[in-house]
Parts: C-alpha cells; structure tokens; sequence
C-alpha cells in the first residue's frame, strides 16, 4: 500500500509487515519489490515460508494506493548474487609496481583465483 509521504511515498507491505519508501509511485514500487526480494530469499534461505497475498489485515485510508507488486524470487536471486561486491586486499609494494606496469586487472586475478580454490574445495561456482 503507498501512502503520500511529505517526500514521495512510503510503502506499507502488510504481509512481510516491512515498509520502504520512495520519491515517485515508479520509485516507490521498484523499492517494494526490492525489499520484498531481500526478505523472501532471506525467508527461503531460513528455510521459512514466504506470505501469500492479503494474509494480513489491509486497512486503506483515504489517499491511500492500494496495489500488487510482481517478483520472480528466481531471478532476484540471480541478480542479487551476481552482484559485485568491493573487497579490499593487500598485496606487497613491490607486486603492486610490477602488476601495475603489466596492466593486470586486479578484480579478475582474485575471481579466477578465488573460483579456482572453490572448484578445488568441490563448491558450485557459477
């Protein structure tokens, strides 16, 4: 459910009793269904049953929007994981002038090594 907010809209999401907010309805749905990707692959990953529409009580007030919001799981999941995430590593001067001079790409050295040592350990990588 969006409400106006002073700033955009806040999102009322009754059955993950969760809200989110954001500065246009486009916005403030993109927001929803962000925060209800994270808490269902959270909730599947606890090995918990994610809500099924209206199990909660809806109450609507006057300027109230009261809608769905579509989510694959599926593919939230795949875009979540495949996220980059940033890592900082420390390496020795010396290989940092050398790697640099080389013109070796620092985030490929580490992903090959790091799903090298995971094939090693029998882990799916993708």
């Amino acid at each position: 459910m969006l409400k106006p907010a002073d700033e955009g809209y806040y999102v009322r999401i009754p059955d993950f009793d969760i809200g989110t907010q954001g500065e246009s309805v486009a916005d403030a749905m993109e927001m929803a269904r962000d925060v209800i990707g994270l808490m269902g692959i959270d909730m599947k990953d606890d090995g918990k049953a994610i809500p099924e529409p209206y199990t909660s009580e809806i109450v609507k007030e006057e300027n109230d929007i009261l809608t769905l919001v579509d989510i694959d799981f599926t593919e939230y999941r795949k875009k979540v994981d495949n996220k980059a995430v940033k890592k900082n590593c420390t390496i020795p001067y010396w290989m940092s002038v050398e790697a640099d001079k080389e013109g070796i790409n620092y985030s490929k050295v580490l992903q090959d090594a790091i799903a090298k040592i995971l094939r090693g350990s029998k882990k799916s990588v993708n």
